[in-house]
């Protein structure tokens, strides 16, 4: 249970404030008397005396001591103005109960009443005021930065706020712009809004501006890049606050403010959760995340913490990465009560030592060989991993009661060109499988989705080593387009996806409109500071074995089913899986023992639409 803890300074506080506020009574008998308190000092004794308890009592139970005079806001002002009338009412009735032996001018209380709201909360006005506007710190700033925050919105003027209250880090807000016609012309914080952004180039000039400041977080990523371009125009820095989901305290502070990456032209808006099914399904549950230490794992675990689930089971087989996100748990969930266990879902009798031992109720299955190039070379191990480990965990599921299975596919399970996408394809059938052999309500759903934003492997952290080095940046296609979303995102609409309830479901998220990876090559070496095709070269270095220009999320005779969430489509699958278990087990003993070449035979004999480029066909 936590504990309220007054330190010295909230004494100091206290006594100070119950003192002045006390000292104002006595002001305003004086006030009424014209100074001669002849005759009533016993009564204005009595009555300051009396009020002194009251005051005491407000001070404490409103927190008024607690309070950050330097810090002061509208709720800090509330605070007092509840005390103040609160006592004030008090007063009023000491002098009608108690007229006959305490004789009071009817004034005195209302006299009293105004000078406590223009002094208790003047005094903390004129303290901000001069730690904010009047620091004699600033006097130690050698060079102080004219900044102009584009977007005079809440975040917005949280960081003007923050340069206000931190003088030090040699910021000054000078100017808002903002597209918002009902803000131009009005002033924040003593902050004019100038104009629209298409005004950034002019406001710079005529405001000798040093920095721009992009506080939009909940804005597009059209939005972000339509800013960027003007920022560019104008020659001077620009850096942005964290996009939404760093924000969830709801504060800026000014060690947040970061340059602008290219996940910010890329930002869509925020995922709008339904956060009380989700609770229900995982609130009190054992919850098993295989692949935790992975990009999208490891990211679900994180959302998970805030359901309080019972026990995480994290399973993972690199110690490394699992290591990793331990260090990261015991600094920011702390309370978090979790499971370590090292393992590979290929093997089965491992795997049921944890289902037996920890006894999930809920499994979400991130764990997979994801590499296209690598799992062409090496088929049988995307065999393995991929369909017979998810083929371990969902027989393991139905054997051991699970109550709901979700597993984690991409769209290059569509059409597939690729050894990688051709096994997700089969996962997602072993999934349909698994949910045909529920008989007590159990959930076994697959969601799919396309690229995630910084994860181990993806484009992006390539491209930025690559700019690192000098360049140049390797491109495989001029018109190469992929869809993408980031990983907070994808992992919340997993979660959300497994509450939705519908049974041996194929999911698709909705992923926007795809993007070309030579524009987002081009874009991330301008947010580097530096020249495409100038300072950087980029390389075009061909589709590689597996690949496709573009990636689909739907087949043609698929189509799509709308849930009661926006972003979360079902795909009205045609995958047969009549003798499915058979047909699995013949695959694994090809991949086992056979040529790659009849492994992608074999595969295709399971994906009818893999596109697999051999002649001839493996039947079973």
């Amino acid at each position: 249970m936590l504990q309220k803890v007054i330190d010295y300074k909230d004494i100091w506080k206290f006594i100070a404030e119950v003192s002045i506020w006390s000292s104002i009574t006595i002001f305003a008998f004086l006030l009424r008397l014209d100074g001669n308190i002849n005759g009533h000092a016993a009564t204005i004794a009595q009555i300051t005396f009396i009020l002194f308890i009251f005051k005491s009592l407000a001070v404490y139970w409103f927190g008024t001591f607690r309070q950050s005079w330097r810090n002061t806001g509208f709720r800090d002002l509330y605070s007092i103005f509840k005390a103040v009338v609160l006592v004030f009412l008090v007063f009023l009735g000491v002098v009608f109960v108690f007229r006959s032996t305490l004789p009071v001018p009817l004034s005195v209380p209302f006299i009293e009443l105004v000078l406590s709201l223009l002094i208790l909360c003047g005094l903390r006005v004129a303290i901000r005021f001069y730690f904010v506007y009047w620091n004699p710190r600033k006097g130690d700033i050698k060079s102080t930065c004219r900044v102009l925050i584009v977007g005079a919105g809440e975040s917005g003027n949280m960081a003007a706020r923050e340069m206000f209250r931190h003088p030090e880090a040699g910021m000054k807000p000078v100017v808002f712009l903002d597209d918002d016609k009902s803000k131009q012309g009005q002033k924040f914080l003593g902050i004019p809004v100038a104009g629209p952004i298409e005004d950034m180039k002019d406001a710079v000039k005529f405001y000798k501006i040093d920095e721009i400041l992009i506080a939009m977080p909940s804005e597009t990523g059209d939005v972000i890049r339509r800013v960027v371009n003007e920022a560019s125009k104008t020659g001077v820095k620009y850096r942005t606050i964290p996009s939404i989901y760093d924000l969830i305290s709801g504060k800026v502070s000014i060690n947040q403010i970061r340059n602008v990456d290219v996940e910010d032209l890329l930002r869509r808006k925020p995922v709008q959760l339904e956060t009380g099914i989700i609770h229900k399904y995982i609130k009190g549950q054992t919850v098993l995340v295989t692949g935790a230490g992975g990009s999208i794992g490891s990211e679900i675990v994180r959302q998970l913490s805030r359901f309080e689930p019972a026990k995480l089971i994290l399973l993972g087989r690199g110690e490394n990465s699992i290591h990793q996100l331990l260090s990261e748990i015991e600094v920011k969930f702390s309370n978090l009560n979790y499971q370590v266990r090292i393992g590979n879902i290929r093997d089965y009798h491992s795997m049921e030592r944890i289902f037996a031992t920890e006894m999930p109720d809920v499994v979400f299955h991130a764990a997979a060989h994801k590499h296209v190039p690598l799992m062409e070379a090496n088929p049988e191990q995307a065999v393995l991993n991929n369909v017979e480990g998810t083929f371990n965990l969902v027989r393991l599921s139905i054997k051991y009661d699970i109550q709901y299975f979700v597993n984690i596919s991409t769209d290059k399970a569509v059409n597939p060109t690729s050894v990688m996408g051709a096994t997700k394809r089969i996962s997602e059938q072993i999934v349909k499988w698994g949910a045909s052999q529920s008989k007590n309500g159990e959930v076994f759903v697959s969601v799919r989705f396309g690229n995630v934003l910084g994860s181990r492997g993806s484009v992006i952290p390539k491209f930025k080593d690559q700019i690192k080095r000098g360049g140049p940046i390797s491109v495989t296609h001029p018109d190469m387009i992929r869809y993408f979303m980031t990983i907070p995102e994808a992992s919340q609409l997993v979660l959300q996806a497994g509450a939705l309830n519908m049974n041996g479901s194929v999911f698709v998220l909705d992923m926007g409109e795809p993007v070309n990876i030579e524009q987002m090559a081009r874009d991330l070496i301008r947010l580097s500071g530096l020249e495409p095709d100038k300072d950087i070269k980029i390389k075009y270095m061909g589709v590689r074995p597996g690949e496709k220009l573009y990636e689909e999320l739907l087949t043609a005779e698929e189509g799509t089913i709308m849930t009661r969430h926006e972003k979360i489509y079902v795909a009205k699958s045609a995958d047969p899986i009549e003798h499915l278990e058979r047909r699995l087990t013949d695959l694994l003993h090809i991949a086992n023992n056979e040529s790659k070449e009849k492994v992608k035979m074999a595969i295709k004999a399971l994906v009818p639409t893999y596109k697999y480029a051999g002649k001839e066909t493996v039947n079973f």
